[in-house]
């Protein structure tokens, strides 16, 4: 018994080596062949002109997040404040929520966007992960306020916390 649950140790030691791996592969293969690199560069420019205007600040906020995201799509991930249980002062959740308003317009023209991007990616086999990466990231694209940017274990694991309290929910309900 105590041998199997070595075994399983370093089985599973050396599978989080490989996924490591294959996430910085796939993060190169981002910035080097699809220039990821500008797709953040645009995303910390249009951010700083947001944050330059006072009203866009919490927009611009969350392009900053989003540029830090989209540095390394493979290895991080976009999550709600609110699934981080960050307290934030309601004036600047009020001035978020017209801020959101305000952005709306231009959420809806970089979807669009970035769903021909993602349609055009999808042609090619090798375009397919980062046509997935942008998928990912449509619904930062359509609303960036109160949105970070954390390490993908980070995101699983709130993942996981959400379906245990479903479960539990489900199990005291029925």
């Amino acid at each position: 018994m105590l041998d199997n649950k070595i075994r399983i140790k370093k089985y599973e030691k050396k599978f989080k080596k490989r996924r490591n791996v294959m996430r910085v592969l796939a993060n190169i293969l981002w910035h080097f062949p699809f220039c990821g690199f500008m797709t953040a560069l645009t995303a910390y420019i249009v951010g700083g002109l947001f944050f330059i205007s006072v009203i866009g600040a919490p927009i611009g906020l969350g392009l900053f997040q989003f540029g830090k995201f989209l540095l390394a799509p493979f290895s991080y991930s976009m999550v709600s404040k609110k699934d981080l249980n960050i307290e934030q002062n309601k004036a600047w959740k009020t001035f978020g929520i017209i801020a959101t308003i305000i952005y709306i317009p231009f959420g809806l023209a970089l979807c669009f966007v970035t769903i021909c991007q993602i349609a055009g990616l999808c042609v090619t086999i090798i375009g397919i992960p980062v046509a997935v990466v942008l998928a990912k990231s449509l619904g930062t694209y359509f609303n960036p306020v109160n949105k970070q940017c954390v390490p993908v274990a980070v995101a699983k694991e709130i993942d996981n916390r959400k379906s245990q309290k479903q479960v539990n929910d489900y199990l005291t309900n029925n």
